[in-house]
């Protein structure tokens, strides 16, 4: 085989990490994007870093926040996992750069197995890499999020070689690409790509169909179907220990019929409506993935003084507070809670897609197309409840996911597709030059004429008032002026998407005239798409957003309150109230906090706080060993406050009050005194079990070892006890040992652990040992023997010119 074969491959790669650097220049620096998400992340697995660092081993666990919960969702190592060392090989420059390298490269290896010519597919891969969307979800750090869009290309790029009949290498490829999906952690845009997978498997078969080929489309089924059950396989650990964990989360069914305020609560098994739908695109929002600014771009953007809004200012309160007030100005006026900015496809690759709809026929089409139009119409969540609503009530776990307006993803990926292949197509001596004249008149014209429409629909059907317009109210006639602003933008975005276009038609109509050399189209194509497209992401995602490593690494400094705090001890908890303990990472850092940030935590946790501790129940908090809390002095400042009342980290009750429900049980923690009475749900115990505790007032329980995984307690009693731990009930891991026993254990008081205890002196013990976890290596173990038999074979029929 001859090297120059390989000569383009060397040029993509090289592009893909110059691009990638370059865009992010300041990793050169030794900086880092600050991203707040994962600011808060480094909060949230400090203590699970610290007990591999000093045990060498998985926690699963973490006791620091939400007061205990599974780390399978937060960070957690599985045993086999392989595809980690070739994600890791494949994500070698610095972060953020390492995900914008493999959105180019991933999308390469889609382009060629779509027989793309490389300079064409390298000009896919930087449309794909370098759209808004993909850029933006690095400021808020959903790193997952991009790792998982990352691999969609490559899955589909295996799944298409298998329905092109090259089944060996389509095999390899997909149940490959497919284990490192997985392994990225982000169920929803998995789900997402499984929408785009069954659109395509539906037009080959209604293909294969017509062709009378149904056979053949069964064959590529079951062999796409074995490689994607391989690389789910692979992941089994990680599967199985999340499935388990889901359940138990917020994503799971809750047994509360009742709300907080006592009123019915309608039943759900997932998510409520209003929260998957709470971040829904707005139809005519829909516009601004081919004109940035349609409404009026993120939440907050920069204006100049050329600006109404700025003027306004000056004119009243001079240049100085025209300037401050002007660098953060709400000009969104769709009706989404926040906007980083807006998911920018991109005018030019937009018009591509356009030109592909004219002038590429068949399958491929049909399904990109299709695809695009149902990610369009899903993203508009509530605002097209009718379909949405469907899909939530009746479509398998499309209740588990909030924010429903990332199912663009698809779209983002399908449209530069389409519009690559309207390149091939228009390159290609196969198509005519009166087909290609034909098809770029009608791509500009209709193309063209959806842009005049979005600008004529805004202007026609809407005030440009935005959901934070209040807060200016009329001041200095604000609000007037934002709405001015936000005519201009739309008006200068609009002629700006214009004019890229006809930029772009202008120069495939001199290729098509022999004006203009094919290398020097593409070329040219090139700059404008990368101007189109990086101009836009600049403005939100440049060179401010890094900071020095040493403050992204270590973002936390201990105040003086926690300073105070850390020099007790002891095992306890802290309550940080100077921010909301259920969206914070920060206390997590320094202590064990009843706080945390997670998308999903613990169902049954969540509920505790809304239902108990945000109605200020002490004695939860009590029961809970808070400890300390975290409050604001007189002077705004924080302050350490002790709180003595403190349950302490195990204590024998007087008396378990038995209830029939988790209702009653939740409402028996409104006036439970803690300290004394427990409460259990008998409906979770199968057997019928005794209560015959006796008061000893000489009874004693203390925790002598403490350790994320394993708690020890030593208790002495002259009659059987029940004992209450300030730990959360997990059944799907704990275990309590007696003096080395496996005993049974009860969930009381809603979320903690429970205990009969006989008289004497005994030895408590409570592990964390998740069965899941050894179950799921064996199967990753074959999962991955069967990929590899799989590889080894290929090389084989290769070798042999059978395949």
């Amino acid at each position: 085989m001859k090297f120059t074969k390989f000569i383009p491959y060397i040029v993509a790669i090289t592009v893909f990490v110059l691009a990638s650097v370059i865009y992010f220049h300041p990793i050169l620096k030794g900086q880092q994007l600050n991203q707040s998400d994962i600011t808060q992340f480094k909060g949230m697995v400090k203590d699970i870093n610290d007990y591999r660092a000093e045990n060498n081993k998985e926690p699963y666990w973490t006791g620091a926040s939400f007061s205990g919960m599974p780390a399978y969702q937060i960070s957690a190592y599985y045993p086999n996992d392989f595809v980690r060392i070739i994600d890791r090989s494949l994500r070698f420059l610095p972060r953020p750069a390492d995900y914008t390298f493999l959105y180019f490269l991933s999308f390469f290896v889609l382009m060629i197995a779509l027989k793309i010519e490389w300079r064409l597919a390298i000009l896919g891969s930087l449309a794909f890499g370098f759209s808004t969307y993909l850029i933006i979800i690095f400021i808020p750090g959903h790193n997952a999020k991009a790792h998982a869009i990352a691999y969609m290309p490559l899955v589909l790029a295996g799944v298409l070689w298998v329905f092109q009949r090259k089944y060996i290498l389509g095999f390899i490829v997909t149940g490959l690409a497919m284990a490192l999906e997985i392994y990225t952690n982000h169920p929803q845009m998995t789900y997402y790509l499984g929408f785009c997978l069954l659109i395509l498997g539906i037009v080959e078969l209604i293909y294969a169909i017509k062709e009378k080929n149904t056979s053949v489309f069964v064959k590529q089924a079951v062999v796409i179907i074995a490689a994607v059950v391989l690389g789910i396989g692979a992941n089994a650990p990680r599967l199985m220990a999340m499935k388990e964990y889901a359940d138990n989360s917020t994503r799971g069914k809750s047994e509360l019929t009742i709300n907080p305020d006592g009123s019915k609560k309608k039943a759900t098994k997932g998510l409520n409506k209003a929260y998957i739908t709470e971040y829904s695109y707005a139809k005519l929002e829909t516009f601004n993935l081919f004109v940035p600014r349609y409404m009026g771009g993120g939440t907050i953007e920069q204006l100049d003084e050329n600006s109404n809004f700025y003027k306004s200012i000056e004119k009243k309160a001079g240049k100085k507070a025209a300037k401050d007030y002007s660098k953060q100005v709400f000009t969104y006026w769709g009706d989404q809670t926040i906007v980083e900015a807006p998911a920018y496809i991109g005018a030019v690759v937009f018009f591509l897609f356009f030109l592909g709809i004219f002038l590429i026929k068949g399958r491929l089409k049909q399904w990109l197309v299709s695809a695009t139009i149902f990610s369009i119409l899903m993203s508009w969540g509530r605002n097209f409840d009718v379909l949405t609503n469907f899909f939530i009530d009746y479509f398998p776990l499309y209740n588990k996911f909030r924010a429903v307006s990332s199912i663009q993803i698809i779209a983002e990926l399908c449209v530069p597709v389409l519009g690559i292949l309207a390149l091939k197509a228009f390159f290609s001596s196969n198509v005519t030059s009166a087909e290609k004249q034909e098809g770029l008149k009608k791509a500009v014209y209709a193309f063209g004429g959806v842009i005049i429409l979005g600008f004529l629909l805004a202007h026609g059907f809407s005030t440009f008032e935005g959901i934070r317009d209040t807060q200016y109210g009329q001041l200095l006639g604000l609000k007037n002026a934002i709405i001015a602003d936000r005519k201009s933008m739309l008006f200068a975005d609009t002629i700006r998407s214009l004019i890229l276009m006809l930029l772009s038609a202008g120069i495939l109509w001199m290729l098509l005239k022999n004006k203009l050399k094919q290398h020097y189209a593409i070329f040219a194509l090139a700059v404008i798409l990368l101007f189109d497209l990086i101009s836009v992401n600049k403005k939100y995602l440049n060179e401010d957003d890094f900071k020095l490593s040493r403050k992204v690494e270590k973002p936390f400094v201990a105040s003086q309150a926690d300073k105070v705090i850390m020099q007790d001890k002891t095992h306890f908890r802290v309550g940080n109230f100077t921010v909301n303990p259920m969206n914070d990472g920060s206390t997590s850092y320094f202590h064990n906090s009843i706080g945390g940030y997670h998308a999903a935590k613990l169902g049954r946790y969540q509920e505790l706080y809304d239902h108990q501790i945000l109605k200020n129940n002490m004695e939860v908090l009590n029961m809970l060993n808070t400890k300390y809390y975290i409050v604001p002095d007189k002077g705004g400042k924080v302050k350490a406050q002790l709180n003595t009342d403190a349950n302490g980290n195990a204590w024998f009750v007087e008396r378990v009050h038995v209830v029939k429900s988790a209702n009653d049980e939740i409402q028996a923690l409104d006036t439970l005194e803690t300290k004394d009475i427990a409460v259990l749900d008998k409906s979770k115990i199968k057997r019928k079990i005794q209560f015959n505790i006796s008061k000893d007032s000489t009874a004693s329980i203390k925790l002598t070892d403490y350790k994320i995984t394993s708690l020890t307690y030593q208790s002495k009693t002259q009659k059987e006890q029940f004992a209450v731990f300030s730990e959360i009930y997990y059944k799907d891991g704990w275990n309590a040992y007696l003096d080395g026993k496996l005993t049974p254990h009860f969930r009381v008081n809603y979320v903690l652990r429970g205990m009969k205890i006989p008289a004497g002196e005994h030895k408590i013990e409570f592990k964390f040992e998740p069965k899941v976890i050894q179950k799921g290596k064996w199967i990753s173990l074959f999962s991955y023997t069967l990929l590899f038999l799989g590889y080894i074979l290929s090389i084989y029929l290769w070798r042999k010119k059978i395949v």
